[in-house]
């Protein structure tokens, strides 16, 4: 038997054991971007991520008296679970939120005994239908969704493409109606409560333009944009040049950014102050759907909806 490891990092390592000759290699090379793979899916759905960053945002509010922890580790627990990963032990959900084992068993235990999850034989949990009245209050009260609905199926129905709308939250776009068409043109499922990036989707780039200057700047000076695509826009002065675009042109266009193959078109939703409530947007497959006939096919029926909506604002 023969073992042999190299470290690049002076990190210690596991050491293999093996009946046959090994050679363990570890090194802070990072892989290769699949920005350079052709129809390469996007790499972080936020939808599908809470990262160790809820812990870090809860510690950063650990000198308010009023703050209550534990309510917001419940949360974060919550927000841990997702399509990709709808059945998750303790061990998972602390390595996705950053919180402590103990105090996610906590969480868990209280969630399960209020019918919000529920344990299986082998310790893992999942998310209850309960969890669905959370959410249920704001979709009910809030007269830009509940009215929407109908007129993003009309838009789909009339464009025979999907067609959805979202909301501005943080650095990502948060889904909030949509409609789907016959055919999947994404590789990642979304639906209503769905998170995609702000900076490289269609919706976002105009929600974006509806900020102040100052607003836009604190937005732009946190963000560390992913590229996901060989076309993503990640360079700031790129990105606040396509932003001014949108905002002069009242509609913004993105080109297999986010994912190869898919185009996306959107306009806002403004209220009566003049600010970008919500966007809509259509989403195409690139090979079916010229960029030079984006506008053309698209614009109408989207501002169109996008006029309807904004009487609803007041």
């Amino acid at each position: 038997m023969a073992i042999i490891e190299i470290q690049c990092d002076n990190r210690p390592r596991r050491r293999l054991l093996s009946s046959s000759p090994v050679i363990a290699i570890t090194s802070k090379m990072p892989a290769p971007r699949p920005a350079t793979q052709r129809n390469a899916a996007p790499r972080r759905p936020k939808d599908a991520d809470v990262t160790p960053s809820d812990a870090e945002q809860i510690q950063a509010f650990a000198g308010d008296p009023n703050f209550m922890t534990s309510l917001a580790r419940g949360l974060a627990v919550v927000r841990a679970f997702s399509q990709q990963r709808p059945r998750m032990s303790i061990a998972q959900v602390s390595s996705r939120t950053g919180i402590p084992r103990a105090a996610v068993r906590r969480c868990l235990y209280t969630l399960a005994r209020l019918g919000y999850v529920a344990q299986d034989d082998d310790r893992n949990f999942t998310l209850r239908p309960n969890v669905l009245a959370l959410g249920h209050a704001y979709l009910a009260s809030a007269p830009l969704v509940t009215s929407a609905q109908p007129l993003l199926d009309h838009v789909s129905a009339t464009v025979h493409e999907s067609c959805s709308m979202a909301t501005l939250d943080g650095d990502d776009i948060l889904y909030i109606a949509r409609s789907s068409s016959s055919t999947r043109i994404m590789s990642i499922d979304l639906s209503i409560g769905s998170r995609l990036p702000a900076f490289c989707t269609s919706m976002g780039r105009v929600l974006l333009a509806g900020l102040t200057s100052g607003e836009l700047s604190e937005r732009l000076r946190g963000l560390r944009p992913t590229p996901f695509t060989h076309r993503t826009l990640v360079r700031r002065d790129d990105l606040v040049e396509a932003i001014d675009a949108a905002r002069r042109a009242g509609f913004a266009l993105v080109d297999q950014e986010l994912e190869i193959g898919l185009r996306s078109i959107a306009v806002p939703v403004v209220d009566s102050r003049g600010r970008a409530a919500a966007a809509i947007n259509v989403s195409v497959q690139a090979p079916r759907v010229p960029l030079a006939d984006m506008e053309k096919r698209y614009l109408p029926p989207l501002r169109e909806a996008a006029s309807e909506l904004a009487l609803l604002l007041g």
